[in-house]
């Protein structure tokens, strides 16, 4: 087994020797003759899929290991010691992390495989994928290590690298401009991480601030402390994970490249605050109160989602939402302390969302980048395997029976209203209709009916194999990945929840079969009655609506980005101004500036003495030495 723990250390740094050789190879080659894009490929699939095994050696290794023992640990150096914080660059791999771990290297090296023909012909094809790696490799950190401030380093790097590649295309400000607005709404969460790491290391941090240490001492926290650790860490996730009031950043990182898209929302980056709340839920789950915060916070986020959905015309913006709301139902399932539920929703997410992004990706590649939906239709007969495989991906998210996003979804509603939650169960539910209803708005406007741009039409054609087979291989995690976790009314035992179970700190809801039956009929009922709408509505083809009243509130966000322009951002920059042109010049400036002026004058009076003449300084030796006689003499009597 410590054979095996020596490859923790191994599985981040795989893609992030990548990026660093991809990185060189680019800036060397930058201005001479470029290598082949497929170097640049493969190259970088190398780290993810080699990570990817070593993954899975790790799992089947915990497998093998008792169940109240089931983890490795493994210390790569010593990183600081100060007073009584002592912290390694360690690494532990549990049941949490490792389930992380596989669907993340899996889910990331389809995703580089299947840029290596959506990023042909870019002229920084280099460095996407060094970006695209560092990406990756910072995920497994933040995954892989083993306290909050190991965990604290990826966390900063998948927000430095989604900086990054939200502004790839750097000529257009706009994208600029969303690549600055993802990093500076993170930088706010991340001061509540930071506050939050701070309360827990006065705390409990004197007796080990690894997660094993901090979970044994974890008793010793009052109950004002424990609250307020849980508040502050949870002010981090809503800006990593996109919830309110920080969830304004993830419809504009549609900026970046596709594939971005797909591997922020699919595995990594915005699933990073739901397992950090799963990873502390030896605090939380002690914490009621923070924890129906938690849930109220991301039900509604979810509900928000979905009535922006219901009306974005950017097929990337429709699963931007998405894959807001979809976060939504994970924060209101770790938030009633289910925290399995809310995790295995990250893992059955990760591949849906994943597949319709890639496949979003399909559609655009085969239109010239094209991205208003109401410019598509009737795509179904030239893009098949696109056509079918994001159907399966539709049908998951808006969760129908059997595909993996109505198991998922369905343990986090059932939770809720088994643990007599039923204003978030209500409130799930309906947007388990709004989910189906705008997923399918967009299917039927983008594959049926007749198409709305000829001239795009006509050249549309399937995209090649290199990207359709990612695609199929997604589906079908898809359409099975639900019944890793089945639970008992379908005849399984929950096996997702039981592998987690040594991780967590959660007690299953028995809410018993006619709360489970009534869960599952909610479930379904919503999703027959939005997948009707939207077909009665978009089914035969629709044109592009005028909207007025609620919609066209809805069409542009309940000018929420305006309100925090207005409200937040004009203030500042006014008070940055009146710093800038007042204070700076007279109060900080002025004091440095004088004395800079002094040694200027004294500057001057020295200068006069420096004339440059050997017979003036002659003079000088002169009456030096005749005033050291003087002394001398006088010393001397």
């Amino acid at each position: 087994m410590e054979h095996t723990a020596n490859y923790l250390g191994l599985i981040p740094l795989f893609p992030l020797i990548g990026s660093v050789i991809i990185g060189l190879l680019h800036v060397f080659t930058c201005n001479r003759r470029k290598l082949p894009e497929i170097l640049y490929g493969l190259l970088a699939c190398v780290g993810p899929i080699l990570s990817f095994v070593l993954a899975l050696k790790v799992f089947f290794a915990l497998k093998a290991m008792p169940v109240d023992a089931r983890y490795l640990t493994h210390e790569a150096f010593t990183w600081f010691s100060v007073g009584d914080l002592h912290v390694n660059m360690g690494f532990l791999a549990d049941p949490l992390s490792s389930l992380m771990l596989l669907f993340v290297t899996f889910i990331g090296s389809l995703i580089h495989i299947y840029s290596i023909a959506y990023m042909g012909g870019d002229k920084n094809y280099g460095k996407f994928f060094s970006y695209l790696n560092l990406f990756l490799g910072s995920m497994l950190v933040l995954v892989l290590g083993d306290g909050p401030l190991v965990m604290f380093v990826g966390w900063e790097g998948v927000g430095l690298c989604s900086y990054l590649l939200i502004s790839f295309y750097s000529e257009d400000q706009e994208n600029v401009l969303a690549g600055n607005k993802a990093f500076i709404v993170n930088r706010i969460g991340d001061l509540g991480f930071v506050l939050g790491m701070s309360f827990l290391f006065w705390g409990i941090g004197s007796g080990g601030f690894d997660y094993l240490s901090l979970k044994a001492n974890s008793h010793l926290l009052t109950p004002g402390i424990a609250l307020t650790i849980c508040l502050l860490l949870f002010v981090g996730a809503t800006g990593k994970s996109a919830q309110i009031p920080l969830y304004v950043w993830l419809p504009d990182a549609m900026a970046g490249p596709t594939p971005v898209s797909a591997l922020i929302h699919a595995a990594t980056m915005v699933t990073a605050g739901v397992y950090m709340v799963a990873r502390f839920s030896f605090i939380y789950a002690h914490v009621e109160l923070a924890g129906n915060i938690i849930a109220w916070v991301g039900i509604l986020t979810a509900l928000l989602a979905a009535i922006f959905g219901m009306f974005q015309d950017d097929i990337k913006k429709v699963l931007a939402y998405s894959t807001v709301s979809q976060l939504g139902y994970m924060f209101a399932g770790v938030g009633v302390a289910a925290y399995s539920a809310g995790i295995f929703h990250v893992f059955t997410h990760a591949f849906f969302k994943a597949l319709l992004f890639l496949g979003a990706g399909s559609v655009i590649y085969a239109l010239h980048h094209e991205q208003n939906i109401w410019k598509m239709g009737g795509l179904k007969n030239k893009m098949p395997k696109t056509y079918i495989t994001m159907v399966i991906g539709a049908l998951a998210l808006a969760g129908c029976p059997p595909f993996s996003g109505f198991f998922s979804k369905d343990e986090i509603l059932y939770s809720a209203l088994a643990t007599g939650h039923f204003g978030i169960w209500a409130v799930g539910v309906l947007v388990a209709g709004m989910t189906a209803y705008y997923t399918f708005r967009m299917i039927f406007l983008v594959f049926h009916g007749e198409p709305r741009d000829h001239h795009a039409y006509e050249h549309a054609q399937e995209s090649p194999a290199v990207m359709t087979v990612p695609l199929i291989i997604l589906a079908v995690g898809a359409l099975f990945a639900g019944f890793l976790n089945l639970p008992g009314i379908f005849g399984g035992d929950l096996m997702v929840s039981h592998w987690l179970a040594p991780s967590l700190t959660e007690h299953h809801p028995h809410g018993g079969i006619m709360i489970e039956i009534l869960a599952i009929g909610a479930s379904v009922a919503a999703f027959v009655i939005g997948i009707k709408t939207a077909y009665s509505k978009f089914g035969q083809g629709a044109s592009e609506p005028s909207f007025s009243g609620f919609a066209h509130f809805a069409y542009h966000k309940f000018f929420v980005d305006e309100l925090y322009n207005a409200v937040i951002v004009q203030p500042y920059k006014a008070i940055g101004s009146a710093i800038w042109k007042t204070i700076e010049p007279h109060v900080t400036d002025a004091p440095v500036k004088s004395v800079s002026t002094l040694y200027m004058l004294l500057g001057s009076a020295f200068k006069a003495l420096q004339v440059g003449y050997v017979r003036v300084y002659a003079i000088y030796m002169i009456i030096g030495l005749s005033i050291m006689s003087l002394f001398l003499s006088q010393t001397l009597n």
